[in-house]
């Protein structure tokens, strides 16, 4: 258990293994609080290697609080698109408003004030103390929780917010003032490439294989201990690809909720058969000439899974009707309407590119 483990010893090889072995990243070689702050959110659930392309857009098109507490929401909307989880960027452009209004336009160098401000827990609170302004406090997430349980051989669970507090508390205590920025890094960047969440750990390539209990005990497979979440909801949705020559119908999702004012394409909820599908597009005023049926796709979110079909469907003529629908350039689609990576397996009918596959084709 954590109590009954020495855990000043893991300091001195961590700090002296991440400064033969972290990873370069473009965080890191410029550590500023800005970027520090942008990287830690697009990390929130995101591998490194798909997070790059992305910071570096972001940051080339909103470089400072400022900017990105002036970014029209479309816009910004559009930099985020394919990360997923769009209400944590709703929640920075809040938070760099706040900014704007309290703290001269910069990230304070303060642990508590971080904390005040919207979509800015614990956890990256403490990145953005540790890393921008090299305050002496612990920034544990995933990663860390899974290390210090191996290394411990503790057994609790680390999704009670207790659990993490307590580990947050034992860090503290052993956290090098000198070096709180590497120390926060390295405990990251340990459960990232050696003590990996899937998988094996690379036990021979541990600075702290000497002395790490689930090692000797081989237990590595049972830690962390993790409560099971609730399954999520299966919804069953009908996806319509309908297209008039260049131009492609597009549905603004709702201000409030899941993937909230993005944009879509119609949808219905169920399965339909073929014979449906054209019932529901001419119930949308619309003429079908022509139907596609396309494959089944699955969008995981946090607390529910879309189980899809989908139908091209070639229209006779789009005009203006009031079911809510927009009717734009499939080429202007791609360039600003952010549609969410969920529909990701049907964009392709309409030969755009979403996110990261968009950014690799252009350069």
């Amino acid at each position: 258990m954590l109590e009954d483990f020495n855990l000043q010893r893991i300091v001195e090889p961590l700090l002296k293994w991440f400064q033969d072995n972290a990873r370069v990243l473009p965080w890191r070689e410029e550590p500023a609080p800005y970027r520090v702050w942008v990287s830690e959110i697009m990390l929130q659930q995101t591998r490194v290697e798909a997070v790059k392309p992305y910071f570096q857009r972001f940051t080339e098109a909103l470089p400072n609080v400022q900017a990105l507490a002036e970014c029209e929401e479309e816009k910004l909307l559009k930099l985020w698109e394919g990360l997923g989880y769009y209400n944590r960027v709703r929640n920075m452009q809040a938070a760099a408003r706040t900014m704007m209004e309290k703290y001269q336009g910069q990230l304070p160098a303060d642990y508590e004030e971080l904390l005040k401000l919207k979509g800015i827990g614990h956890y990256t609170a403490g990145a953005i103390a540790s890393i921008a302004y090299k305050i002496p406090v612990p920034a544990v997430d995933g990663n860390v929780l899974r290390v210090i349980a191996r290394v411990s051989n503790d057994n609790s669970d680390i999704m009670k917010q207790s659990v993490r507090t307590r580990v947050e508390e034992a860090l503290q205590t052993i956290m090098p003032e000198h070096a709180a920025s590497e120390f926060n890094q390295a405990l990251m960047e340990l459960g990232a490439t050696v003590c990996v969440p899937n998988g094996a750990p690379q036990c021979e390539k541990c600075p702290w294989q000497n002395f790490c209990e689930a090692k000797r005990l081989d237990c590595w497979q049972f830690l962390p201990v993790k409560s099971k979440a609730k399954p999520r909801k299966i919804e069953e949705k009908t996806v319509f690809i309908i297209r008039d020559g260049d131009k492609i119908v597009l549905h603004k999702r709702p201000q409030k909720g899941l993937l909230a004012g993005l944009y879509e394409f119609p949808n219905t909820a169920g399965h339909l058969s073929e014979e449906e599908a054209l019932l529901w597009v001419r119930e949308q005023r619309l003429q079908p000439i022509r139907i596609q049926k396309l494959e089944s796709a699955k969008h995981v979110f946090s607390h529910v899974e879309w189980h899809m079909t989908g139908y091209v469907v070639r229209v006779d003529e789009l005009t203006e009707n009031k079911s809510g629908m927009l009717f734009v350039e499939i080429s202007d689609s791609e360039e600003r309407y952010p549609i969410p990576a969920a529909f990701a397996a049907y964009t392709k009918y309409m030969n755009i590119r979403l996110g990261n596959e968009k950014f690799e084709r252009e350069n």
